[in-house]
């Protein structure tokens, strides 16, 4: 694991990681407006579902930036410290601590599922194929391969069916 670790931040300086961490704060608050609008064109199918929708897409997306920065701090910080070994327990400590962040996921699953039963019942004006434009089933598929950052690129995807379709 220690040479795996050294071998991927090999040459990774701290601006990276600290742009890296921005970028995705800054990226996760413009997908709060996504949540929240699809949130609210599910509230008026399903009052009940667009209330649970639009608290788990926050529930989610509030630990989700929490998360992000600590995993980001934590490569940061194995970075500064030299990509050592003491470095990388470390780290590897401070990240098992603050990893329950990652219940954020929870939030995310539970969207994702309300929004693909809303679609495939046919209780929104989309068609019932486009439960296909979901991050659930996007990351089904993208998740047996070695492609990075699966669950954005799941997430991307159901939001760029979604513009397209409404």
């Amino acid at each position: 694991m220690i040479k795996k670790m050294q071998k991927v931040f090999e040459g990774a300086s701290l601006k990276q990681i600290e742009l890296a961490m921005l970028l995705g704060v800054f990226a996760l608050f413009l997908a709060a407006f996504g949540y929240i609008d699809v949130s609210k064109m599910m509230w008026e199918k399903s009052p009940a579902a667009g209330i649970v929708m639009l608290s788990a897409s926050l529930f989610f997306i509030v630990l989700i930036a929490a998360h992000h920065v600590l995993c980001g701090a934590t490569e940061w910080f194995y970075v500064r410290l030299g990509r050592t070994d003491d470095a990388l327990n470390v780290i590897m400590d401070f990240f098992k601590r603050t990893s329950p962040a990652a219940i954020a996921y929870a939030g995310l699953l539970v969207f994702d599922i309300l929004l693909f039963v809303m679609v495939v019942t046919g209780k929104t004006d989309l068609p019932r194929w486009a439960c296909v434009f979901n991050t659930l089933p996007a990351f089904l598929i993208l998740a047996p391969t070695k492609i990075p950052a699966k669950g954005n690129i799941a997430n991307a995807f159901m939001f760029l069916g979604l513009a397209v379709l409404l």
